[in-house]
Parts: C-alpha cells; sequence; structure tokens
C-alpha cells in the first residue's frame, strides 16, 4: 500500500470520525475521535473472527505506518510549534519557577516512584498471579520515564476547551511544552543501560548533566536563531502566504538542525515558536495588521494532525497483542501514574519556595491535567523487541487512554467546581 494512499484512507475516516462526533456525540473533537476509533477497532476484531479479511486490510494500513517515527519525527514537531505560537510569553514568565521545576525535577521524581513502585508491585502479584508478567527494573524505570512526561499534544488539544483558570493552564502546559528534553533524556539513558550500552563511569552526574545541557541549551540556541531568521523574513515579505512557506521552513529547518546537532527537536520547536509568536503578534500590533493568516493556517494544521493523531492512537489497539491480558496490571498502573504525578508536584513545593501557595485544589488540578497521550506510546513502541516489549506498551496504552478519556473530558468539570 502506497504513502500517498494510506494518507488518503486516513484522512477519509478522520474526517467521517470528525463529522460522527461533531454530529451526535458532541465531545471535545480529539477524544470523541480515538473513542470512535476505538469502538470501530472493537467491532472490526468481532467481525474478524468471522471474516478476517476487513480486518487485515487494516492491519496492513496501520503496520505500513511507524508511529513512533511519524510522532516523534514528524507530527510532534509541527504541533509543539503550533501550540507554542499561541502561547503569551508573559504568562510563562509569571509561572517561570513552577515550569521549571515541574518539566524537570517533577519528571524525574515521578520516573523513579512509578519505576520502583511497578516493580515491587508486580513482584507481589506475581506470587499470587503466576500470569502477571515479570519485568526487570532497569524497564520498569523505563517505563516510568516514558509515562511521566506530561504529553503537550494532549494537553494543548484538551485544555483549551476546558475552563481552567489562566495560571493553573499556564502551568500545565507550560510543563507539557517543555518537559520533552528532560524526558527524552532519561528515557535514552536508561534504555541505553538496559541494552547494555552504557560503560558504569558514563554514568555519572557530569556527563548527564552535560547531555542535559546540549540537548535543552542547543535547542534554546538553535530555536531562537531560526525564530529571528524566521521573523526578519516574514517582515520584510510582505505577503501572508509566503509567511506560511516561512513558518513550515522554521519548523522544517528545526527538524533537521535537531537530527544533525543531537539536541531536543520539540524544545526547538517551543523556543522558535513562542518567539514567533509574541514578536510577531508585538510586530503586527505596531504596525496595525490583522496578521490572521499565519495564526489561522497553524490553528488548522494543529486541529488536523491532533484529528489524525488521536485517530492513530485508537487504531494502535490492534496492533498490542493479548491487550485484554493486561487489564489488571492496566488499572493498578494508572492509580501508581497518579499517585506518582501528585508526589512528583508534592515534594518540589515542600523543599522550594514558591511564589504563590499551593491549595489543594490547585494539586488536584495539577495531577488531573497532567494528561499523558501519544508521546508515550510512540516512546514505548520504539523499545525493541524484548520480552519486556508487550507488557510495557500494553500498560501505556491504557494509562494513555485513561488520561485522554476520563481525566480530558472531566478536566474542566473539576475545573469549575474547584471555583464554585
Amino acid at each position: 500500500m502506497s504513502l500517498y494512499y494510506s494518507f488518503a484512507v486516513l484522512i477519509i475516516i478522520t474526517t467521517i470520525f470528525s463529522y460522527i462526533n461533531a454530529r451526535f456525540l458532541k465531545l471535545p473533537s480529539t477524544i470523541g475521535i480515538m473513542i470512535i476509533t476505538m469502538i470501530f477497532s472493537a467491532i472490526l476484531v468481532i467481525i474478524g473472527y468471522f471474516e478476517p479479511e476487513p480486518l487485515q486490510d487494516i492491519y496492513s494500513l496501520i503496520n505500513h505506518i511507524d508511529f513512533t517515527q511519524l510522532v516523534m519525527g514528524g507530527m510532534l514537531y509541527f504541533l509543539l510549534f503550533a501550540g507554542a505560537i499561541q502561547i503569551n510569553i508573559n504568562d510563562l514568565k509569571e509561572e517561570k519557577t513552577s515550569i521549571i521545576v515541574f518539566s524537570t525535577l517533577s519528571v524525574i521524581i515521578s520516573t523513579f516512584i512509578v519505576g520502583f513502585s511497578l516493580f515491587y508491585l508486580l513482584q507481589f502479584l506475581r506470587t499470587y498471579i503466576p500470569a502477571i508478567p515479570d519485568i526487570s527494573l532497569i524497564y520498569c524505570l523505563l517505563f516510568g520515564a516514558l509515562i511521566s512526561p506530561t504529553d503537550a499534544v494532549a494537553v494543548l488539544g484538551i485544555l483549551k476547551q476546558a475552563k481552567v483558570p489562566k495560571s493553573l493552564e499556564t502551568k500545565i502546559t507550560g510543563e507539557a511544552l517543555f518537559n520533552d528534553g528532560m524526558a527524552v533524556v532519561l528515557f535514552t539513558l536508561i534504555y541505553n543501560i538496559a541494552l547494555g550500552k552504557e560503560e558504569p563511569m558514563d554514568i555519572t552526574f557530569t556527563s548527564i548533566s552535560l547531555l542535559l545541557v546540549r540537548e535543552i541549551v542547543g535547542a534554546l540556541i538553535v530555536g531562537v536563531v531560526l525564530g529571528y531568521i524566521g521573523l526578519y523574513a516574514m517582515k520584510t515579505s510582505g505577503d501572508d502566504k509566503i509567511n506560511v512557506l516561512i513558518t513550515l521552513s522554521v519548523v522544517l529547518g528545526g527538524f533537521m538542525a535537531s537530527q544533525v546537532l543531537h539536541i531536543s527537536g520539540p524544545l526547538t520547536m517551543v523556543f522558535a515558536g513562542i518567539l514567533i509568536g509574541n514578536l510577531g503578534r508585538s510586530y503586527s500590533e505596531k504596525k496595525h495588521l490583522e496578521n490572521n493568516f499565519v495564526n489561522t493556517f497553524w490553528e488548522l494544521t494543529d486541529n488536523i494532525l491532533n484529528a489524525l493523531l488521536f485517530l492513530l492512537i485508537g487504531f494502535e489497539v490492534l496492533l498490542i497483542p493479548d491487550l485484554e491480558d493486561y487489564w489488571i496490571l492496566g488499572i493498578l498502573t494508572i492509580l501508581i501514574v497518579l499517585l506518582a504525578r501528585y508526589l512528583a508536584i508534592k515534594i518540589p513545593t515542600l523543599a522550594i519556595p514558591f511564589h504563590e501557595k499551593f491549595t489543594r485544589s490547585t494539586f488536584f488540578m495539577l495531577v488531573w491535567g497532567g494528561l499523558r497521550g501519544g508521546v508515550s506510546i510512540a516512546l514505548a513502541l520504539s523499545i525493541g523487541d524484548t520480552a519486556h516489549r508487550n507488557p510495557i506498551v500494553a500498560i501505556t496504552y491504557f494509562v494513555a487512554v485513561f488520561s485522554i478519556v476520563v481525566q480530558g473530558l472531566t478536566v474542566g468539570k473539576v475545573a469549575k467546581k474547584i471555583q464554585e
């Protein structure tokens, strides 16, 4: 099946499911599409018991798509840039301490809490349920690294439709935009240890710090440089259509530069998007320009790619073998991840002086609004063919679906109730 044919089929299915959601379910677009896709996938599985050919066609379509490469190597860059250009930098400055702490220290804390909790839970469960998979400690920590960062794609796509207080929304979205750098470093480091690629002498505070500096500072420099180049070109072109091409080139240029320089591509997009979005907005206001064309293009791109991504998340259930065997472990893992999220927020606030007091309701919203999504699934699917891969992919899917559907659908209602 050709790439063009596969893409055409996916777009058509996305359009049909989007229409069904808008016409009947009336749920937030991304959640509605994913729920419909999962129901459709379940129906296909049932039909497949009697007539396997339709299911095989869908399998063929999904198998031809490298979900990890598609998300981490393409869609994520466009989605993060589209989200970042809408962020007000003054709002980020007001919440900078929270964002920096939650996107770095909290990710590390959560990784270890999830990893060790899952490992000891498995040891306990296996004494009573022999069918429970035996996952080694290093792979439990690997799961902790991939599930701990909140997903900017899920957060930006859902929170903007929920009535969340501005300061809370900025904390959650800011953290989600910036925590990819720490998450990718942790995931890569732990995965290399699991594969035996790292010598003990390389796992030092200095080496890890240098890796973080290269990932984050490198992304800052490249993102700012690309942002200023893009801004200059946009200001001197005088043509909205060319300006759209310029922003597309910034995203694609950022992707190529991050691959060559081995820096955080997602962070590069965030820095470039924030710079272009804010300085471009200031320039437009100064010159009394509307400058809606570029924003409209990226808003439309954001909506289309989000819909396509959540369609693929729904279809990924077809590729997870024996998913039904992990439902007990999946439910328990959801509880572990929520507890780890709470502790990862609570512990830093006890040790670090913030300019505001975190109330009980604030803690709850930060925990409940920390959504997981396509990035976690993509990282789980990137794990090589080992005995640990299938259970990790399965429980990641359970956590992501619960996060997107249950937390995503209720976060607005929770925020409203807290404010009453």
